[in-house]
């Protein structure tokens, strides 16, 4: 063959195959192009694909209303804690006394690496011999875990409220393994 007409096939491929390139390459989106004077289409002088018409001005509406980013504001809960405390049997914890919104519990965040189930008792003392109890199973896995009293009304100052877990093994004797207060001591101190 002829290596004129050869390269006179090709040129004639590529100049078709143009428009079949700019048709892969996607429409020209929201009137946007590349900033040179209208796209591929405008450039090799071809019509430009249709364009949707612009969507109807929005009318005019109240003033929305403020929003909020993230989750909404949880009240402010203040707490008086104990030290971690931990037994040579493998239980550790920590006591607390939690005040908010003029309500007072307790609670003991706790570490079970003993092997076996155990039993807990949660008690808050209030002013005037208020006193609010719970039993709580903790079971033997070393996940922690909490247990923690009903929320009550609160009757006095937050520091007049105090709070006690015990965790003992669950049988006749009951043997205690670990007791933690919101107001024992730290470890060392006197």
């Amino acid at each position: 063959m002829n290596l004129r007409l050869i390269g006179i096939g090709a040129g004639v491929l590529i100049i078709l195959s143009l428009p079949l390139a700019g048709a892969i390459a996607g429409p020209d989106f929201a009137g946007q192009d590349d900033g040179k004077g209208g796209g591929l289409f405008k450039t090799l002088g071809l019509s430009e694909p249709a364009r949707t018409a612009p969507a109807p001005a929005a009318r005019p509406a109240a003033p929305a209303a403020t929003e909020r980013s993230g989750p909404a504001e949880q009240p402010r809960t203040d707490s008086r804690c104990g030290p971690e405390v931990s037994s040579p049997h493998g239980v550790e914890a920590q006591t607390c006394v939690l005040v908010a919104e003029g309500r007072t519990w307790g609670r003991s965040y706790y570490r079970n690496t003993s092997g076996r189930a155990l039993d807990a008792v949660l008690a808050v003392m209030g002013p005037a011999g208020r006193t609010v109890q719970i039993a709580c199973a903790v079971g033997a896995g070393d996940e922690p875990g909490l247990c923690e009293t009903p929320k009550e009304d609160s009757a006095g100052e937050p520091e007049s409220y105090s709070a006690v877990a015990e965790f003992a093994v669950p049988d006749d004797e009951g043997r205690l393994l670990l007791r933690s207060g919101s107001n024992s001591p730290a470890p060392g101190d006197g």
